[in-house]
C-alpha cells in the first residue's frame, strides 16, 4: 500500500517542468540566430512616410540563454540594435543607438520589460522607469506611454510600437533569408 500512495509523486517528480509563453517565443527567437531577414513597414503612420519605400533588413547576431542582439538596419543606417533579454521575472526590450564611430547615442538603452506571460507568438513591453526619465529629460515626453512588441511566428517577424497618435509596425518574412547587412555600428 506504501508503494501506491508514493506512486503519484514520483510521477510528479519525474514529470517535466511545463513551457512558459515566454519560454517558447524566447525558443523562436534562437531559432533565427545567424539569420538575415527583408522587412518593410506595415503601419499608415504618416510620420513614417520617408520610411515606407527604405530597405529594412534584421540581422540576428548573437544568440545566449539570456540575451538575443537583433540589428535594425533602415537603408545605409545601422545604428539600431533590438537587444532582448532574460529577467529574472520575464523579458526585456531594450533599444541600443550608437553613431557611426561606434559610440552610443544620449538616446539609447530605452525598453521595458514584459508585464505578463504574453503568448508564444507576441511579448509586449511597456515603456519602464528609465527611459520615461530618459525621454523627460532629452524632451521625449511624448514617448512615456510607449509599449513596444515583438511578435515571432514561422513566416514573420513583427516589431512594433504603440502610443496614443502613434503607431509604429515593421514586418520581416521569415521564409527567405537574405544576404547579412554589415555589422551594427
Amino acid at each position: 500500500m506504501f508503494a501506491i500512495a508514493t506512486l503519484p509523486f514520483v510521477f510528479a517528480a519525474c514529470s517535466p517542468k511545463p513551457v512558459s509563453p515566454q519560454d517558447e517565443f524566447w525558443d523562436g527567437l534562437q531559432n533565427l540566430c545567424g539569420k538575415s531577414f527583408a522587412g518593410k513597414l506595415v503601419s499608415l503612420d504618416e510620420t513614417d512616410a520617408a520610411l515606407r519605400d527604405r530597405k529594412m533588413v534584421m540581422h540576428v547576431t548573437s544568440c545566449s540563454d539570456t540575451e538575443i542582439r537583433i540589428p535594425f538596419h533602415i537603408g545605409d543606417n545601422h545604428s539600431r540594435t533590438w537587444v532582448l533579454s532574460r529577467t529574472d521575472t520575464g523579458l526585456r526590450l531594450k533599444h541600443q543607438h550608437n553613431h557611426e564611430d561606434g559610440h552610443e547615442d544620449k538616446v539609447s538603452q530605452y525598453g521595458g520589460d514584459t508585464s505578463g506571460p504574453g503568448t508564444t507568438n507576441r511579448q509586449e513591453f511597456p515603456v519602464d522607469t528609465f527611459s520615461k526619465e530618459m525621454f523627460v529629460r532629452e524632451g521625449l515626453d511624448v514617448s512615456v506611454t510607449n509599449v513596444w512588441a515583438v511578435e515571432v511566428s514561422q513566416e514573420r517577424y513583427a516589431y512594433e510600437l504603440r502610443r496614443e497618435n502613434r503607431h509604429f509596425r515593421v514586418e520581416f518574412d521569415l521564409n527567405h533569408a537574405v544576404n547579412s547587412p554589415p555589422d551594427a555600428w
